[in-house]
């Protein structure tokens, strides 16, 4: 991860923010033989007693599974929206093209919970995403016996993170006319580019104050 000090966020909470906007990370550890696995998960990110908490469920018997049986030492990755920027936009094309893109990187411990901790986990999961008290999908419109036969191939867990590091790498080292030129050419392009051009736009006054 780039450790440049003008790639990163000094506002704490927005780095939160951008978790809880973007749960669905890939959740990575060590296996036997130092084979590494990884699968993308939707996560929940809380502060209990001002310890950031990662929570979630996966499938049982599976790679990740037996993984973090063995081995609790866990990294999640958060990511955003990320593009390709072109040296042809810069005043100075004679130059590297880069990559834009924002990413949080959460290490921690993770531990497997309870069956009770797993229905928890099942009814937040889906209360959150379907976002409707209405919906026939909520976890309370599902059949008993269907949630029992669900919850024996699945197991809730918790991720207690140990440090926090991330990279929001949005041409922060480029002068004014550089900048806002690259953010025009990014509205022109794909959603991500579009998207990236919005969060460069929310950065302009930090980095370039009127004098």
């Amino acid at each position: 991860m780039y450790k440049m000090p003008y790639y990163k966020e000094p506002d704490h909470e927005k780095v939160m923010d951008f978790m809880r906007q973007h749960p669905f990370a890939f959740v990575m550890g060590i296996g036997k033989n130092n084979q590494p696995v990884a699968t993308q998960l939707p996560l929940f990110i809380d502060v209990i007693e001002d310890k950031i908490i990662l929570s979630g469920h996966l499938m049982r018997k599976t790679d990740h599974h037996v993984t973090f049986a063995e081995n609790s030492g866990v990294l999640a990755v958060f990511t955003g929206p990320q593009c390709y920027v072109s040296a042809s936009w810069y005043k100075d094309p004679q130059s590297a093209s880069t990559w834009n893109y924002m990413s949080v990187h959460a290490h921690g411990v993770l531990k497997f919970m309870d069956d009770e901790a797993l229905v928890n986990i099942l009814k937040r999961t889906t209360d959150h995403f379907e976002n409707n008290p209405a919906s026939p999908a909520n976890f309370n419109q599902l059949p008993v016996d269907y949630v029992q036969q669900l919850s024996k191939a699945i197991v809730a867990f918790e991720i207690e993170v140990t440090s926090l590091d991330h990279v929001f790498k949005l041409s922060q080292n480029k002068d004014k006319e550089n900048y806002t030129n690259i953010i025009s050419q990014l509205e022109k392009g794909d959603e991500n580019a579009r998207m990236v051009a919005v969060e460069m736009k929310k950065r302009i006054d930090h980095l370039f104050p009127s004098t």
